[in-house]
């Protein structure tokens, strides 16, 4: 088939537009927004990508037009397709149909920690010899690849909470047939598609409710709403049920957490007992819950300890998740995907466990929906408080973001940083907070750059004037 996916270079259609190639498909696709690394991913594989929206970009004309999520209605290629009555379908609704049906599921779901968990999850199934397809919103290094199509009867998909498409409105996480769910966290989010916290618990009650009763459901119990969720369902709760976490009522639990070597070290209880111990070069006690929840689907599928060690001791995490880009005049410039306050909390204080007595600097652009928003305007005041130093980029396409809502106040923001005792600087974009930034620079920072966009290509432009300096 001749597959044309409109809006191809979001992490999920991207990696989609790659499985559907490796399944001999015909793949071409168009954006607006086309930059690293899914854009390098679609041209090293050989599909094309027309810049921009047009309806000519349908002749010839596909047997399936795919639209992305934040294809709104309007745009000239959903029209053509509309007019001319193709086939169109969604993503999640593709790879349900493609890749899920009648295979073995594991669905990664939580407001945060999802891609870093399925990469762990796909690494781990991967070594424990089940060759298991996958797909996943980043760039899994163990791999080199956000996807892989594969004969056996394993999958393991990042299960997003956020809306699937224009004609379908309920989460993309209700199309993936889970055998096994993992939620790792419920938290407010996507502000322009919830109306509020209960109605982001529904959206996950919904998906717990999809895992049938030979498979299992592996919840965070150190996420209250993750408990509330499922008292709330009760005896409704039709599944075997598996918690995880820090806490002491925990089915499995994380003990005696040490970061003090080159890998962090954990040891794991289950019931009560120790079932075995694990090193992983990841940082921040929320990865370390990530693994737990890996290690718990990985032995309901039946992979041993030992294997599970192994993995999580060679996992290299995933692109643009605490990813260092380079390092310059001693300074280390890190990129990271953390937008929601809570990510951007967590993220700063495992960055501070790691570089315990180094600056750490943190430039943050507002680009997600939510933290382009007010909704979030407390919260993001207190995210910063394990940083040295503050530079907040201005809101990304402010004029859009107030059709939403009130926006974010980053002059408020930068007051309520500012009295914390720390500078907190508001700059316009990535060229501005390069120009100012590069000077102020010292051996041994570390600059955590956080958005969950491009940023201007804010990371090479801060490594190049660091390099010009020096010479």
């Amino acid at each position: 088939m001749h597959y044309h996916l409109i809006g191809i270079c979001g992490t999920a259609m991207a990696s989609l537009a790659g499985m559907l190639q490796a399944r001999g498909h015909k793949v071409t696709g168009s954006d607006e927004n086309v930059y690293p690394p899914m854009s390098t991913m679609l041209e090293s594989l050989g599909i094309p990508v027309m810049q921009g929206y047009d309806a000519a970009h349908l002749n010839p004309t596909p047997d399936c037009v795919i639209v992305g999520n934040a294809i709104p209605r309007g745009n000239p290629e959903v029209e053509e397709t509309l007019n001319r009555r193709l086939l169109y379908r969604s993503q999640a609704e593709t790879v349900k149909e493609e890749f899920i049906r009648g295979r073995r599921s594991l669905v990664v779901a939580g407001t945060h920690g999802k891609t870093t968990t399925t990469s762990i999850a796909a690494w781990v199934m991967a070594q424990g010899g089940l060759d298991p397809s996958f797909l996943v919103g980043g760039v899994v290094q163990n791999f080199d690849a956000s996807f892989r199509v594969t004969k056996s009867d394993y999958l393991i998909i990042e299960g997003d909470e956020y809306d699937t498409a224009y004609f379908d409105k309920g989460p993309k996480f209700m199309h993936y047939l889970p055998e096994l769910a993992i939620v790792g966290n419920i938290e407010f989010d996507h502000a322009d598609i919830y109306k509020d916290l209960d109605a982001v618990k529904t959206a996950f009650r919904r998906l717990m409710n999809l895992v049938p009763g030979n498979g299992r459901l592996i919840v965070g119990w150190d996420s209250p709403h993750v408990r509330e969720v499922v008292a709330e369902m009760g005896e409704k709760l039709y599944t075997r049920l598996e918690t995880f976490g820090t806490s002491d009522d925990a089915t499995w639990q994380a003990r005696d957490i040490d970061y003090s070597g080159e890998m962090a070290r954990f040891r794991v209880f289950r019931e009560g007992r120790e079932w075995a111990e694990f090193e992983t070069p990841l940082i921040g006690d929320f990865n370390i819950r990530n693994c737990l929840g890996v290690i718990i689907a990985a032995d309901a599928w039946g992979i041993g300890s030992e294997s599970i060690h192994e993995a999580l001791r060679t996992f290299k995490s995933v692109r643009r998740r605490m990813q260092v880009r380079g390092i310059e005049r001693e300074v280390t410039v890190i990129d990271d995907f953390a937008h929601h306050p809570t990510a951007v909390r967590e993220t700063l204080l495992a960055l501070r466990t790691k570089y315990k007595d180094r600056r750490v600097v943190a430039v943050f652009e507002p680009r997600s929906w939510s933290s382009r928003l007010a909704v979030f305007q407390e919260d993001y005041a207190t995210a910063f408080q394990t940083a040295d130093y503050v530079v907040i980029a201005s809101v990304f396409d402010s004029g859009k973001a107030t059709e939403k809502g009130r926006v974010l106040d980053t002059n408020k923001l930068i007051e309520d940083i500012s009295a914390q005792g720390k500078p907190a600087l508001q700059i316009e974009g990535a060229d501005e907070i390069v120009r100012h930034l590069a000077p102020q620079l010292r051996a041994g920072d570390v600059v955590a750059i956080m958005s969950n966009g491009g940023f201007g290509g804010i990371h090479e432009k801060l490594l190049q004037a660091l390099r010009e300096k020096q010479e």
